[in-house]
């Protein structure tokens, strides 16, 4: 089968081929849960819990797809997984295993990690009427029940909302995964593997909390503080605020991410080291100068904070928005528990509204940007799988700009374009935004 693949072959030939019994893939093991206990998160090293290795594949549910994965991307959620923090994963799969007998077979001792990926379709359970074996698809992390009926109203709010490769087994860091066909959607033909596989998870999550009217539905000529603007939420976040006609305020952590920042689209980029004190944007202080700088550069305050990293900045997010303001957060990549002073929320009548994941029109919409080149891939370095621990300790540690790339059954960069004419109509350093000049596959 990977052989086929690999040689673009048709769909009857990919019909004909034997269903692959087992996938390469990045994976945690049952037996290593309590392996970093007592340790401070600084301290841990997931490269030691990470391995690459073969794992058995079941056989697919009937609303089910079966991938070939030319690439992937790494998320943060691999790096909870990882750590075996908040909860060990495990937890996740035995609970799914036990609400439905068609998902006992996730609670395997071994977890195939992965939120993101694009590839080709080898298989199609007997109930997918959407998509055909040979298609071109990039895989959307919400694993959900369509036959819950608040899953017709929006698929975020079931109970049963999984997040694919973190909440779910056979996740997108493998040479073949597992889906359900509602996450499939078409690959952007004018993109590589690469690229098309960074966007899902965090232009999704973005899309959701900035534009949806399930999120803060900012408008033209709203005032945007994004956090992180040159991570992988930050970028996306970045490009669907200006695509929205609004002004952004870019944060970042250092004076080289600066440029990249302005490059991305940010109206005013501000370093975060360079607020005064020790405490910098951790203090009162910090956030009064913050904000000092937004109002003598636009006039005002934001209309929206676009909130991801938790426990340093949420108390500033809250302080920063303007009188109605909006807080909108998806998680926090660097502390749960959050503090802040209610009298800036309630006497000032601002809204903090929890955002998770994005639900399949939403998806839909978001990668439709994608598929018109509105949207570029926030695509800054590429591993082999064989690497993919490394590419996780690199996110972990923050040492990285945008998305980390992953080449799954790719043999190299650059293949997968079936639209070169779109492509040749963007600008080459447009696609390539948060590419160094370096090597372009880490390793190889």
């Amino acid at each position: 089968m990977t052989d086929a693949v690999l040689a673009e072959s048709s769909r009857e030939i990919l019909e004909q081929c034997p269903t692959p019994t087992s996938t390469t893939g990045l994976v945690i093991r049952r037996s290593d849960q309590r392996m970093f206990e007592g340790q401070a998160e600084s301290a841990i090293d997931v490269r030691k819990s990470l391995h690459v290795e073969e794992v058995p594949l079941p056989d697919l549910a009937a609303d089910e797809v079966l991938v070939a994965v030319m690439a992937s991307a790494i998320n943060y959620n691999t790096v909870w997984s990882a750590m075996f923090r908040p909860i060990p994963t495990f937890r996740f799969l035995d609970k799914l295993a036990k609400g439905n007998p068609d998902f006992a077979r996730h609670a395997t001792d071994q977890h195939v990690l992965g939120s993101d990926a694009a590839g080709v379709v080898v298989r199609v359970g007997p109930s997918v009427r959407h998509w055909r074996v040979g298609d071109h698809v990039v895989v959307g992390t919400l694993h959900t029940d369509e036959q819950d009926p608040i899953t017709q109203w929006d698929g975020m709010l079931s109970t049963s909302q999984r997040a694919w490769g973190f909440e779910t087994n056979f996740g997108g860091l493998a040479h073949y995964a597992i889906v359900k066909a509602t996450q499939l959607l078409p690959k952007p033909a004018h993109l590589t593997w690469e690229e098309a596989a960074c966007n899902t998870l965090c232009l999704m999550t973005s899309y959701r909390m900035l534009i949806s009217d399930r999120g803060a539905r900012v408008k033209i000529g709203d005032l945007v503080l994004v956090w992180g603007a040159t991570g992988g939420l930050g970028a996306y976040a970045t490009q669907l605020a200006k695509a929205a006609g609004c002004q952004v305020v870019g944060v970042v952590s250092s004076a080289s991410k600066v440029e990249l920042a302005r490059s991305i689209g940010c109206d005013l980029v501000i370093n975060r080291y360079d607020a005064p004190g020790a405490d910098g944007l951790s203090s009162l202080e910090g956030w009064r100068w913050l904000g000092s700088r937004i109002r003598d550069h636009f006039g005002e305050d934001p209309h929206c904070v676009f909130e991801h990293v938790g426990r340093p900045t949420f108390g500033a997010s809250v302080y920063l928005a303007r009188r109605g303001g909006t807080v909108v957060t998806c998680g926090s990549s660097h502390g749960y528990v959050h503090e802040f002073d209610n009298r800036h929320l309630w006497m000032n009548l601002k809204r903090i509204i929890g955002s998770h994941g994005a639900n399949y029109q939403e998806a839909a919409e978001a990668n439709r940007l994608v598929q018109m080149g509105r949207i570029m891939p926030a695509l800054s370095e590429v591993h082999p799988l064989t690497e993919s621990a490394e590419a996780v300790h690199r996110v972990h540690r923050n040492v990285h700009i945008g998305k980390v790339g992953v080449l799954c059954l790719a043999p190299s960069e650059g293949m997968g374009v079936t639209d070169p004419e779109l492509r040749a109509s963007i600008p080459a350093e447009r696609l390539r935004l948060f590419r160094s000049d370096g090597p372009t596959v880490k390793g190889a």
